[in-house]
């Protein structure tokens, strides 16, 4: 076994990145306060060729050192807007067809692994602060809620973890059935 070397790997440039087509998965971010969540969520979104990152409240946007310490230059790829706040988002989103869903512990909940990507309507997630998790009122927009099984005494993850988690379920799930 040996790693694959870099020239092996095959990775896009900007432009290529840019021109590509995308998976039709967008990240809302809910008020999170960490810079390197943050550019872990980028960072992800870059790696799974998401069509874009959504940044809400007092989440930090880029340009900051904190942020690309951890995104490693996905700002520059990844596609990304700021709203004020997250029912603006919700809305704006879901007024250009996407199916918004939160990533929360909540009543009536689908499990990660129960959950089935529509394949013809583009999908936009939120994940929310790490203390309170997706606000009240946004919780009253969605149109479902998607949770992560857990069974250790915690029951929390970091929103970085919890991100790539469902990202890459939700990709092998519209790759599969690409596939099919």
């Amino acid at each position: 076994m040996r790693k694959l070397s870099m020239d092996e790997l095959g990775r896009k440039t900007v432009d290529q990145f840019r021109a590509a087509d995308k998976t039709p998965l967008v990240l809302i971010l809910d008020n999170v306060r960490s810079m390197h969540n943050v550019g872990s969520v980028f960072r992800t979104a870059d790696g799974f060729l998401l069509q874009g990152v959504v940044l809400c409240g007092y989440t930090p946007v880029p340009p900051h050192r904190d942020i690309q310490k951890t995104a490693l230059g996905a700002t520059e790829t990844v596609e990304w807007q700021y709203f004020a706040t997250t029912t603006e988002a919700v809305a704006a989103l879901q007024e250009a067809g996407y199916t918004v869903m939160a990533v929360e512990q909540a009543v009536n909940s689908i499990m990660l692994d129960q959950f089935i990507p529509a394949s013809d309507k583009p999908l936009a997630l939120i994940f929310g602060n790490e203390v309170s998790g997706v606000d009240a009122e946004v919780m009253k927009m969605v149109e479902g809620c998607i949770e992560i099984p857990q069974s250790g005494m915690k029951h929390s993850l970091n929103i970085s973890v919890s991100t790539g988690i469902v990202v890459w379920d939700i990709f092998a799930k519209l790759k599969n059935k690409q596939a099919q």
